[in-house]
């Protein structure tokens, strides 16, 4: 499969994107206090986000 330019951009501008809501979200986690941990755990592990462990 070949790429373009313009798809190598995109890709690298997705990852950019992606790398940048991960810093965001992983400071944003960093400030809850331990029951609202808890509680985005319980919904991510509902959701299928999270695996027991």
């Amino acid at each position: 499969m070949t790429t373009n330019r313009f798809t190598a951009r995109l890709s690298d501008s997705d990852d950019y994107q992606r790398e940048l809501l991960i810093r965001k979200i992983e400071h944003a986690v960093e400030q809850l206090k331990l029951s609202e941990l808890e509680a985005l755990s319980y919904d991510m592990f509902t959701k299928g986000y999270m695996k027991e462990g």
